[in-house]
């Protein structure tokens, strides 16, 4: 256990129980040599595993070519990048905006829901349970209470409902309201999905009262679930679209996207970063997004998804298992702490994480194969085993 205080890391994080040093596909290694099964990917970044050969080709070739030069010029891999994204989310129909997180993607998406709307119309609506960044805008419209309190007060503006309620959502659309910010998935608050006829509803909503629909995909997009982005389960059209996470694989990019109507609310000095989309990220997304287009991610993520949800919910210890595609979430039986469970699959070689006190989040490479899910089933079985209760 490293103890960050002697790291001089600022300790926002709890002590670090190993240092890995290399990863190649679904594994990772520690300082000592040891391996480990990754089926948390970063959380839900490293999509196409560590070190993917295209990935790190593209980095070198754009580290040897161009850096950066602001977004007062253009680049290429940038404008490529841009379009594909418009491609997979609305066949074009729509503009994007670059950032480097997806706290910052969420941001980007506040700011032009309050442009859109206009004087008076600011509030953003989002659920109780979600999590869209740690920015001050985004912490409030996460619906986690629990994480205002230290950072009070917070920005006006923000409104929180019951998740998958029309009922309270519909009350909550007084006339201050611009945007409904929703997870197709709800990642952070245990991956719980939206459904269809909740996302229908909320479509239906925005559409009477003349009011932005906003999707964080930054969990969820680009194959995760089983379609390249969660709310194509739904059968519905969002007005913005936010993406980060495994838009580059690990190299850190974010994007906004926007209806083309709802993005040219948007003019030269509304909104602007540094480093949003710069030559060496933007490439690194182009050779992702080529690589998840040849592998078919989205159906490699549906079908291993099944394979994976299958072999746990045999796992003794196992209630239940939820989830879309390869962002999985295994609820333990009574007595079965995520946390101690999550921290004996470490020891023996396996990462995941308790992504609340019951259950446990697994969100492997979406190109892993089924001889590396059976071995984390495997692992994750003895893991429940070692820890006591019912």
């Amino acid at each position: 256990m490293i103890d960050l205080a002697e790291t001089r890391l600022m300790t926002t994080y709890p002590p670090q129980p190993v240092t890995f040093v290399r990863g190649e596909g679904s594994r990772l290694w520690d300082e000592k040599g040891r391996s480990y099964l990754d089926f948390l990917s970063g959380l839900a970044v490293t999509s196409l595993g560590h070190s993917h050969p295209a990935v790190a080709d593209a980095v070198c070739a754009q580290a040897r070519t161009l850096l950066h030069v602001s977004n007062l010029f253009g680049t290429e891999p940038q404008r490529e990048v841009a379009a594909t994204l418009d491609r997979l989310i609305d066949s074009g129909a729509g503009r994007v905006f670059f950032c480097n997180s997806g706290a910052e993607a969420n941001e980007a998406a506040i700011k032009l829901a309050r442009k859109w709307g206009g004087p008076g119309r600011y509030t953003v609506v989002s659920a109780y349970g979600s999590f869209h960044g740690r920015t001050l805008a985004t912490l409030h419209a996460t619906g986690q209470p629990a994480k205002h309190e230290a950072f009070q007060p917070l920005p006006d503006g923000f409104r929180h409902v019951a998740w998958r309620d029309l009922s309270a959502l519909a009350s909550a659309l007084d006339p201050s309201v611009a945007a409904i910010l929703l997870e197709p998935v709800q990642g952070e608050g245990g991956v719980n999905a939206a459904g269809a006829e909740y996302f229908e509803g909320v479509r239906t909503l925005c559409d009477e009262r003349g009011i932005l629909m906003i999707v964080d995909e930054v969990q969820t997009g680009l194959g995760r679930t089983g379609r390249w982005f969660g709310f194509q389960h739904y059968g519905v059209r969002p007005d913005v679209v936010t993406v980060a996470k495994a838009l580059g694989n690990g190299m850190p990019i974010g994007a906004c996207w926007a209806r083309e109507d709802v993005a040219e609310a948007f003019v030269p000095g509304d909104h602007a970063t540094t480093f949003g989309g710069q030559p060496l990220a933007a490439a690194t997304a182009r050779a992702v997004l080529s690589v998840m287009e040849a592998e078919d991610v989205p159906e490699r993520a549906g079908r291993s998804g099944e394979y994976l949800a299958a072999a746990l919910e045999k796992v003794p210890g196992v209630r239940s298992v939820r989830g879309l595609g390869l962002l999985i979430a295994v609820e333990l039986e009574d007595g079965k702490g995520a946390g101690p469970v999550a921290a004996a699959a470490l020891e023996s070689g396996l990462v995941v994480n308790a992504v609340t006190p019951t259950a446990l989040r697994l969100a492997p490479s979406l190109l892993v194969s089924e001889a590396e899910m059976d071995e984390a089933v495997a692992i994750l079985e003895r893991a429940i085993t070692s820890i006591g209760g019912t």
